[in-house]
């Protein structure tokens, strides 16, 4: 049996979780001191970062958000552990960002930067290094998305879409860094610099939708996924967490368990 680790673990870990069969692994969840949830008979918990290296885990999953990735990834690197890391907006930072590059090297360990609820990214890095090459991400959710933004704003949507927020993936990592890891998924791909990013609260959005539209001298591309939400939070794309299950399944054949 496996063992594999988690960062976390709430709406995005449980998903995770369930989507392996019980008997085909052992998951060991890194949760801050005093969680109570309720686990599956095939999940325990750590509160150290000592004790979650300590178990040897394959490979870790980290779904605690971008201050999580900062606390643990670069250690669990230097400890030889490849780390998929849900929330990529992270590496906004360009001093986290090193010291990501150099544990993974130190280490000898993968970090993964998944593709979670995105499509697309293969086109984005084939035109990255065309010197016009522009892309514009715009992520349009339903208000109830963004309740608490609008409500702290003064802001009610009705009929209408609003506009959040319009600027740089950097800003829009700081800004959103829950929501908006997928925008700098796309800055990774073509370039911080070829991009900028929109958030809309939309009534007629159907989902989570992601809208990128690229230009170059490779011509144009237009990409639009809509994706149906978390049924237990409406944030999050469903797609997320299978996102992350297939990065882990490929890293998994790629180097095979401990």
């Amino acid at each position: 049996m496996v063992t594999l680790g988690l960062i976390g673990f709430g709406t995005i870990a449980r998903e995770i979780v369930s989507a392996f069969p019980p008997d085909s692994c052992r998951w060991v969840a890194l949760m801050r001191e005093g969680a109570r949830p309720a686990l599956p008979a095939n999940v325990s918990t750590v509160t150290q970062l000592d004790a979650l290296i300590d178990a040897r885990p394959s490979a870790v999953v980290e779904a605690a958000g971008q201050e999580a990735v900062a606390a643990y990834v670069p250690a669990l690197l230097d400890a030889g552990i490849p780390t998929i890391i849900a929330s990529v907006g992270a590496l906004s930072d360009p001093v986290l960002a090193t010291r990501l590059t150099d544990a993974s090297r130190n280490g000898g360990a993968r970090l993964v930067l998944p593709s979670g609820a995105l499509g697309g990214l293969d086109y984005i890095r084939a035109i990255a290094a065309l010197p016009d090459a522009r892309v514009r991400y715009t992520s349009r959710k339903p208000p109830a998305a963004w309740a608490a933004e609008l409500t702290s704003a003064g802001l009610s949507a009705g009929d209408g879409a609003i506009t959040l927020f319009e600027g740089t993936p950097a800003e829009a990592a700081k800004l959103y860094p829950k929501n908006l890891n997928a925008a700098f998924a796309v800055a990774l791909a073509a370039g911080i610099d070829k991009v900028s990013v929109s958030v809309v609260a939309d009534p007629k959005a159907a989902g989570n939708t992601h809208e990128i539209e690229v230009e170059s001298t490779a011509g144009t591309a237009s990409f639009r996924l809509i994706n149906a939400p978390s049924p237990n939070n409406p944030k999050t794309s469903m797609l997320t967490a299978l996102s992350l299950v297939a990065a882990l399944g490929e890293l998994l054949d790629r180097e095979g368990p401990r």
